[in-house]
């Protein structure tokens, strides 16, 4: 497989692979799908173009509309625009981008996405590996080309868009409270190669910085502190509500009961204590940056 010059993936023989395969049990991203496949067609037929005749104008394979219209594949942004413009839908066709994006990323992912844009406050502390927000594309596709058995690559691709659309958090107006405690071993992991272990190390300084942003190191001789059964993750919310998670209690589910979250808060409270303080951490990532 192949990209050409304006970014659309292609197989060998030719045949377009813009936009990624539907999730069979995402019944509500299905839904969506089979409407904008139902309005793209709506409009291609009113404009008396063939499939193969509109593929051809928006650079296309006659394959891949079908799909599109028939709600069995998901369309990138790019498709809809060229859509708009050559079946003259004066902007209808581009503003079904927004409800596509909703339903571009697995539906787990998209869920944890809403619980992240609706947060006030972030604490999180990862045993192993970068939380997700701290990634670079490069770094999480990497990471995520670890997994066993292996992701396909339309699966790859997904999971790595996904989770660059999340660090949106990090634009967000007022900018929520966004908490890190990273172990040092996920800092010392060349994850990617030496390349790529390097911009995610200056990522991380960049990150660190921003006024809302803390990002602590826990470093390996401190082994004293209640992370040792792995990541924790709290989330509050501006209604006073939040949903916590751990690795190693409550089956690894979220939960929401006061006491458990009381149970998390206290665990992440004392990590932090045990952790290098914020400026600590920067100069700490700078020393790792300089060692590589």
């Amino acid at each position: 497989m192949s990209v050409d010059g304006a970014g659309t993936e292609r197989t060998d023989d030719g045949a377009d692979e813009s936009g990624w395969d539907v999730d069979p049990d995402d019944e509500s991203g299905l839904a969506v799908l089979a409407a904008v496949g139902r309005q793209l067609k709506a409009w291609r037929e009113s404009a008396g173009l063939r499939a193969c005749e509109f593929g051809t104008a928006i650079g296309y394979g006659e394959d891949l509309v079908y799909k599109v219209e028939s709600g069995r594949r998901i369309p990138r942004p790019e498709l809809l625009d060229r859509a708009d413009r050559v079946l003259g839908a004066g902007g209808k066709l581009s503003a079904m981008k927004q409800d596509v994006a909703e339903v571009r990323y697995p539906k787990k992912i998209r869920a944890l996405a809403k619980l992240e844009s609706r947060a006030v406050e972030l604490a999180s502390y990862g045993s192993q590996n970068l939380h997700g927000l701290l990634q670079t594309e490069e770094y999480a596709r990497a990471l995520l080309g670890t997994r066993r058995p292996m992701l396909s690559r339309d699966e790859l691709e997904r999971a790595v868009a996904a989770r660059m659309a999340r660090q949106s958090i990090f634009e967000r107006e007022p900018a929520p409270d966004l908490s890190f405690v990273q172990e040092e071993t996920s800092l010392r992991r060349p994850t990617g190669g030496l390349a790529v272990w390097r911009q995610q190390l200056e990522n991380l300084l960049k990150v660190g910085r921003l006024p809302s942003v803390e990002i602590q190191v826990m470093p390996t001789s401190q082994w004293d502190h209640p992370g040792t059964g792995g990541r924790i993750q709290v989330l509050k919310f501006a209604d006073g509500s939040a949903i916590g998670r751990t690795d190693d209690e409550f089956a690894g589910r979220p939960v929401s009961n006061p006491r458990q979250l009381r149970i998390l808060e206290l665990r992440h409270g004392i990590i932090r204590a045990r952790a290098l303080s914020p400026e600590e951490s920067l100069a700490f990532i700078e020393r790792v940056l300089g060692e590589t």
